[in-house]
């Protein structure tokens, strides 16, 4: 079984593995493309034997990323309507994110 830790980073958690790509919360520190980022909130480590559980955080793990891409999803509209009273509001929002690949696990 893969090695495994479930780390926390713009107030969700993720489940990752090494060489796992995802795409999180924009990091106001991330800085360039081709970064490497490290993540100190790691709340839980498997390698397949044993367990390593967080209360709620593991002192001293740190996971290990390189930041492959920043952007902007999709536009999401979102479109408030009242009839027979002349309203009408539309606004749209993307949402940015920042692409990693995690290069090392503790």
């Amino acid at each position: 079984m893969a090695k495994i830790a479930v780390i926390e980073t713009g107030g969700k958690q993720y489940v990752v593995t090494e060489d796992s790509v995802l795409d999180i919360e924009k990091l106001s520190d991330s800085g360039k493309v081709g970064d490497k980022l490290t993540f100190d909130k790691v709340l839980l480590i498997d390698d397949g034997s044993s367990t390593k559980v967080g209360a709620p955080h593991i002192s001293g793990a740190k996971v290990t990323a390189e930041l492959i891409e920043e952007g902007r999803d999709d536009k999401v509209t979102i479109i408030r309507y009242r009839p027979k009273s002349r309203h009408f509001v539309k606004k749209g929002h993307r949402q940015p994110y920042a692409k990693v690949r995690i290069t090392a696990l503790p």
